[in-house]
């Protein structure tokens, strides 16, 4: 059963909160010197989240 739902690209879990377009916005507030703590309220996730999908791109 788990082999057809990943046939056709269901792969279970948690859809991730972090788009493509938070994490522009994430990265570019970052490189300009915003602590991860203020990125983090202003886009409504915590701050483990912001540093899980920041140490990806790194």
């Amino acid at each position: 059963m788990l082999d057809t739902a990943a046939r056709k690209g269901n792969h279970g879990g948690r859809p991730s909160v972090v788009d493509d377009d938070k994490l522009a916005v994430a990265r570019a507030r970052h490189a300009e010197g915003e602590s991860v703590t203020a990125i983090a309220k202003a886009l409504g996730i915590s701050r483990a989240t912001l540093y899980r999908h920041i140490g990806e791109s790194a």
